[in-house]
């Protein structure tokens, strides 16, 4: 039924998805770029504003629940589309293409990931993923004058549509030996027959999600669309598309029985292993810097997959700590290849060659990817430090050492490559080919918004009490 507090609890998604719609009637009326970015980031602080209002459920039917983790993952969600709309804007200043279309395939994406985060059904959960998911194809391969974008938005579409099959056929399965389409009835009727069908389908769910988030062996794409891909579409999904899919992933399994049992939980072991040391070594031999930062993130959705394995409410608290330590410091690194790339056409500012030297022309600039990677590495005083102390202490309580043990190496892998790229932002560069930003890039929209950004990454790494107090008070789950 629709009712009022109905309504309310999805008012953020209807925010978001009603300045989409504005902002294709402002393209139809006039374009102007300045004003199509305004208006994506009013909406999405407006949406932002609303979250307080939204309830704590929804009623029949039981397609989504607004219960803490949601609004978790709702924050986090429009937080990280609003530093991309403040990074994009100077990105495609000097696009000599169609701009405004961008923001409007952001807000698209941005809607279908609201859905997810408050999924509680299999329809909903299908309808966000590819809300969510078709904007990117649109995105990725934005720059059609570029042959590696191009690329990019065709692998992520093929791989993407591979990852929709493996998901819709573990849903079939599912479906027919529980009847049940809701998470609630899942629960009761996953329980009530959980024989080989429905743990096959739920690992066919597993690996369609596991595609999303880059999980080894599903990883394969990851690199190459990092690489080509323009920034802000690459911020937006290493940011806002991998939140929501661990979300709902996390939903899924404290939820639902057949996610949990001791066949899945050994799963998600193995794949925890293999996808934080994988991801970590296979970073040591990256000489681009965004494809090291892919495979940087598919080493700490790794460590993420730790919370899934131990389960429990304290591993709900974990991954939603972990996931703002994670998103602060990629917001930041992607945020330095934005401001390097943005002036110039072409590809981005992504060879580790063009950051030979940055200290000496962006001192400032320098210091934020500085700030980035050691955070990314987990080094104390940054908030990447209380994100994996997190973490090991989970795997520690719960006695999975194994998992300890990938965690510890993984981190001392990563330590490596993270260090190599800061040594060389402090190098001199006689003769090298080099990329730079713009001498006013602090005083802009994107440079004041990373540079705040890399001072979150600082005093949460200091001070994480309101982080933490955050966190473990939306650490709820309910259907």
């Amino acid at each position: 039924m629709l009712t009022l507090s109905n309504l309310m609890a999805v008012l953020p998604l209807i925010i978001v998805a009603s300045t989409a719609i504005l902002v294709m009637l402002g393209i139809a009326w006039r374009r102007h770029h300045g004003g199509t970015a305004v208006l994506s980031a009013a909406g999405l602080v407006l949406a932002l504003a609303s979250v307080p209002l939204s309830s704590t459920a929804l009623s029949s039917p039981p397609l989504m629940t607004m219960d803490g983790l949601a609004q978790m993952g709702t924050v986090l969600v429009l937080l990280c589309a609003l530093v991309t709309v403040a990074l994009s804007h100077h990105y495609l200043a000097g696009y000599a293409g169609a701009k405004e279309e961008c923001y409007l395939l952001l807000l698209c994406a941005v809607t279908g990931a609201l859905g997810l985060v408050a999924s509680s059904h299999l329809a909903t959960l299908f309808i966000s993923l590819e809300l969510l998911s078709m904007p990117l194809y649109g995105m990725l391969a934005y720059s059609v004058r570029s042959g590696r974008a191009l690329e990019a938005g065709v692998k992520y579409l093929v791989l993407s549509a591979a990852a929709t099959a493996f998901l819709l056929f573990g849903m079939a399965l599912i479906y027919a030996r529980t009847g049940q389409l809701d998470f609630a009835g899942l629960a009761t009727g996953m329980e009530a027959s959980l024989d080989v069908w429905v743990l096959s389908g739920a690992a066919l769910i597993v690996v369609g999600l596991g595609f999303k988030l880059s999980v080894v062996p599903f990883h394969m794409w990851t690199p190459d669309v990092y690489q080509g891909g323009p920034a802000p579409a690459i911020t937006l999904l290493a940011t806002v598309s991998k939140l929501a899919v661990f979300v709902l992933l996390v939903r899924l399994t404290m939820t639902a029985p057949g996610f949990s049992s001791d066949w899945l939980a050994s799963l998600f072991t193995m794949l925890a292993l293999i996808t934080m040391l994988g991801g970590n070594l296979l970073a040591l031999f990256q000489s681009d810097v965004k494809r090291l930062l892919g495979y940087s993130s598919i080493a700490h959705f790794g460590y993420l997959l730790v919370a899934i394995v131990v389960g429990g409410s304290l591993a709900v608290e974990t991954a939603g700590i972990y996931l703002v330590t994670y998103l602060l410091a990629t917001l930041a690194a992607f945020g330095v290849v934005t401001q390097l790339s943005s002036p110039f056409g072409g590809e981005d500012a992504a060879g580790l060659h063009h950051y030979r030297g940055l200290f000496w022309r962006r001192p400032w600039l320098a210091a934020v990817m500085t700030v980035s990677f050691l955070s990314l590495a987990g080094i104390p005083l940054t908030t990447g430090f209380i994100g994996k102390f997190y973490v090991l202490a989970l795997g520690v309580s719960a006695s999975h050492w194994w998992l300890v043990g990938g965690v510890v190496a993984g981190s001392a892998i990563g330590l490596f490559y993270y260090l190599r790229v800061m040594v060389t932002l402090y190098l001199p560069e006689p003769g090298m080919r080099r990329a730079d930003a713009p001498d006013d890039w602090g005083s802009r929209t994107g440079g004041l918004t990373l540079l705040v950004v890399a001072v979150l990454v600082l005093v949460l790494g200091v001070y994480p009490t309101p982080m933490i107090q955050w966190v473990a008070g939306l650490s709820t789950i309910g259907l």
